[in-house]
């Protein structure tokens, strides 16, 4: 391979911002909700990295035959791997893309096949675009991509923040996770945050029903990782939803205190004292199976019984009805004592409206 914009290299990233921004010289796209990549093609040879510069491209076969017969013989494309699933983005459906079995990969390429949403140019042919500002990569990137067809696709964008900001509202129903505001006299910077994203925010009280130890915890000083985190189904189960897990140091020897009272007694029961056993995991929502991120890491977890409730923060569910759960880590806001653990239920949830994917990517 040998292109002008070579691997590794760490794509643009965003700051956070409340509220979508207003002025002049901005461009706004979607934000897509899937896994960033970095796509370098020079003639049959493809490489997809990832946002970290780690190797993806074994696990998206689909997508690099689709970057053969969609894309310029030599380039270097920003985009988002996506998958989706009735009309929706399904990022359960692309996490389950990350297998150490090729058979597997193999198979759920057929099934489940993947999309590339491209927003950014790098290079074309013997050129880089990494200097040249937005208002060149972006017609640039149009033009080159002229006559691709899906699954390849090119990322919508306006100058108007009022369509922004309705995208931001509407597009939440495929999927989508917010949006992302570029200047256009800007050149493209690797690693460099000079694009503002604008992502949902919300709240649910939670029910804390166990805890992990953290990597740097000991027996002198044990430290709480990741708090395990549930919400009641109709039947009366009380689902895994995820975890909350950033604090301090400090925080984190607070909290084992904390909870040190809500420890089981010996032969105590728990909602979730299947999680062992393997047929389990596969059929329900069970914390401390293993996982294809973390392979041999040890996933066990210290149960509590289910009696304090706690708000945090979070962006999106994914899944449906009683199978939902928190899509990425959730934010500790604060204790609740004045709710009662069996109000915590999906109800609280605010249900959005949907909308067909296909008519973002028109």
């Amino acid at each position: 391979m040998d292109l002008p914009v070579m691997p590794p290299l760490a794509p643009m990233l965003a700051k956070s911002a409340k509220q979508v921004p207003h002025g002049d010289g901005l461009l706004y796209e979607p934000k897509w909700d899937g896994f960033r990549a970095v796509i370098f093609r020079d003639g049959d040879e493809v490489e997809i990295a990832s946002r970290s510069t780690k190797p993806l491209t074994r696990y998206f076969p689909d997508v690099v035959a689709s970057i053969r017969a969609n894309t310029p013989a030599r380039c270097v494309l920003d985009g988002e791997i996506v998958i989706a699933l009735d009309g929706r983005l399904s990022f359960d459906a692309l996490s389950n893309r990350i297998h150490p079995a090729e058979s597997r990969v193999t198979m759920l390429s057929r099934e489940t096949p993947a999309s590339f949403v491209a927003f950014d140019l790098l290079a074309l042919g013997d050129r880089s675009f990494l200097d040249e500002p937005l208002s060149v990569r972006r017609p640039a990137l149009a033009e080159a991509l002229a006559s691709a067809s899906a699954p390849v696709h090119v990322t919508r964008v306006t100058e108007d923040p009022a369509e922004a900001e309705e995208w931001f509202t509407t597009f939440e129903g495929a999927g989508l996770d917010g949006v992302i505001a570029k200047r256009l006299d800007t050149p493209y910077v690797p690693n460099g945050r000079t694009m503002v994203k604008v992502k949902h925010a919300r709240t649910a009280d939670v029910v804390v029903a166990g805890y992990r130890l953290h990597k740097n915890s000991t027996a002198d000083r044990p430290l709480l990782g990741s708090m395990l985190l549930g919400i009641f189904a109709d039947d009366g189960r009380l689902q895994h939803v995820g975890v909350a897990a950033s604090f301090t140091e400090a925080r984190r020897a607070e909290l084992i205190d904390e909870l040190a009272p809500l420890r089981l007694a010996e032969g105590e029961s728990h909602p979730w004292n299947q999680w062992r056993d393997e047929a389990a995991q596969a059929s329900g929502r069970l914390p401390g199976g293993q996982s294809r991120w973390t392979g041999t890491k040890d996933l066990s977890f210290v149960p509590l019984r289910p009696e304090r409730v706690v708000e945090v923060a979070y962006e999106h569910m994914e899944g449906e009805g009683d199978q939902a759960r928190f899509r990425h880590t959730a934010r500790f806001q604060r204790w609740r004592p004045d709710r009662e653990p069996k109000s915590c239920t999906y109800a609280q949830l605010e249900e959005v409206a949907r909308y067909d994917l296909g008519d973002v990517l028109q």
